[in-house]
């Protein structure tokens, strides 16, 4: 048992209070982390603002990268003073899913309910049951997670970037390369510029599409995009189609929302040609129905895809994405745009609110 300091969520109100928190000792198939970095992510902001209802109280944040400084029995996956990156979904590895290797569908993982395999937390004050949220909890200087949500990558990856390549990078990466299975040449449209949109612009620089289009309401988000790959940025508003169909000819190849809201949800197949791809990686509120019109759809030969975590197998994709940062293929790093102590956690969040910053992450 150790006490460490945390960003503690009470289910309630919309801020975070800095709290010591009690962490165990890993169990049977765990382990323990002791963090270098944290990702602020819009997901963390749903909860705090009441779109997503989780158990509480709640150590926030599921972006995280560490050293694995404690294992339980059977662990073999990873040693003491191993570099890791945190995975928010940890499968089980033994459903039908993960045994076909479709391990973001895994039916058998506990990460949505803030717990590990067994149903228990590590995380604790005064007697006090708290959840980690996704079953990881990275705003804490400790975490416990299961051996398959630790995935060891190499010492020479920065945590901050490591941080983020555990849920924005690879999320955007995986919706490009798996789910929409971009081609060179394709033209692509990416409403929304923070960090999972510019995640998806960067990967789509990196397998040749042309062009790519970045769609926000800030100025500063669309800048980040010209820098990280965007070809051409527009000014969220009335008329976009028209504007996509002027840049691309008869509109994108491939649409990514990359915010979550109903709107913008709405608005992809009317962003795509005939016979494009409209991809949905963006998470709206819990309970929300949107509104497509499914026999215009279906008459021009549009896809609609649904992408969660960017059809991610951790194990196999957060070491490729950290090998292609080391070669210089995916500049990760200039995807952050703050790095603050754990104490700033509610301004990041309240500059997100504001649609201000590319990504901030916690730095231990």
């Amino acid at each position: 048992m150790r006490l460490a300091r945390a960003a503690v969520h009470d289910g309630s109100s919309t801020g975070l209070e800095i709290q010591s928190v009690e962490v165990a000792d890993p169990g049977p198939g765990a382990v323990l982390v002791r963090m270098g970095a944290s990702g602020v992510c819009g997901s963390d902001r749903h909860v705090l603002d009441g779109d997503w209802i989780l158990p509480s109280p709640t150590v926030m944040g599921h972006e995280g990268a560490g050293t694995v400084e404690a294992i339980g029995a059977g662990v073999t996956d990873v040693a003491v003073g191993d570099h890791v990156i945190l995975s928010w979904f940890y499968p089980c590895r033994r459903c039908v899913a993960c045994l076909s290797g479709k391990a973001y569908v895994c039916t058998g993982s506990r990460s949505e309910e803030c717990v590990l395999p067994d149903g228990s937390t590590a995380l604790s004050r005064d007697g006090e049951r708290i959840f980690p949220y996704l079953a990881v909890g990275s705003m804490c200087e400790y975490a416990v997670v299961p051996e398959s949500g630790a995935i060891r990558i190499p010492d020479d990856v920065p945590f901050d970037v490591a941080s983020l390549i555990g849920c924005s990078i690879a999320t955007g990466f995986g919706a490009v390369t798996h789910d929409a299975a971009v081609e060179a040449g394709s033209s692509a449209v990416v409403v929304g510029s923070g960090g999972v949109g510019l995640s998806i612009i960067m990967a789509l620089k990196l397998v040749g599409a042309n062009p790519i289009i970045a769609v926000d309401r800030s100025e500063e988000k669309l800048e980040a995009a010209r820098r990280l790959g965007a070809t051409h940025t527009l000014a969220a508003g009335p008329g976009l189609a028209d504007r996509v169909r002027e840049l691309t000819g008869n509109g994108a190849d491939y649409a990514f929302e990359a915010i979550g809201r109903v709107e913008t949800i709405e608005s992809l197949p009317g962003l795509i040609a005939p016979g494009g791809k409209a991809i949905i990686v963006g998470l709206p509120p819990q309970d929300t129905p949107v509104a497509i019109d499914a026999l215009a759809l279906a008459e021009s030969g549009k896809s609609l895809i649904g992408s969660n975590y960017g059809s991610t197998v951790p194990g196999r994709d957060f070491p490729r994405i950290a090998e292609l940062y080391l070669a210089g293929k995916l500049p990760v790093d200039e995807l952050i745009s703050h790095r603050i102590p754990l104490e700033e956690v509610n301004e990041a969040f309240d500059a997100m609110r504001r649609g201000e910053r590319a990504r901030s992450v916690i730095v231990f």
